[in-house]
């Protein structure tokens, strides 16, 4: 009898942990299929990774709420990334400006984010909608500062990442919807 039901605890788990795992795939790789010019399956795979919350979500609400978190938990690291560049004493002044404007726009962004989630946890998808989108253009306005001054941006990388990482809460708040 024990080790039935040990074999059943053992079978419960590994279920568990399939079920959840097939959410955050399915859920990505319906995400990707339907807006594959936003949503990189590998990409949305990879940020749920390593996440503990993810590994216990359930439903694709689960995520949205996840993925809210981790664009602000980005945005915040953007804030910091951008105040160690400022401190670099070899920034041009053209630089630097566009660098204090992209901080400002991450900020902002981390603000909409925060009220983007309120709204979603309060089923208020028209506002989460307005707020996660609003966030979605600080990466953009940000490239688009340094472009207008002619300058390379030293943020790139880290504002295509955090474009997708916004783009991921929105393709999975329209499956919520449905």
């Amino acid at each position: 009898m024990k080790n039935f039901l040990i074999s059943s605890l053992v079978f419960f788990h590994l279920t568990l942990v399939s079920v959840r795992s097939d959410v955050i795939q399915e859920t990505c790789d319906k995400a990707a299929r339907g807006d594959p010019a936003t949503i990189r399956l590998d990409f949305c795979l990879s940020a749920f990774e390593g996440n503990p919350k993810a590994k216990s979500a359930t439903s694709v609400a689960d995520l949205v709420e996840i993925s809210i978190e981790t664009s602000i938990a980005n945005a915040t690291g953007m804030g910091s990334l951008i105040t160690s560049l400022l401190d670099k004493k070899s920034i041009g002044i053209f630089a630097r400006n566009c660098l204090e404007d992209c901080s400002e726009l991450y900020s902002l962004a981390g603000s909409n984010l925060r009220r983007g989630g309120k709204a979603f946890e309060g089923k208020d998808f028209g506002t989460a909608n307005i707020e996660i989108t609003a966030a979605m253009d600080a990466p953009v306005t940000c490239e688009e500062g340094f472009k207008e001054k002619g300058l390379v941006s030293p943020l790139t990388k880290e504002n295509k990442n955090f474009f997708q990482l916004t783009a991921i809460p929105l393709v999975f708040m329209k499956m919520v919807q449905k």
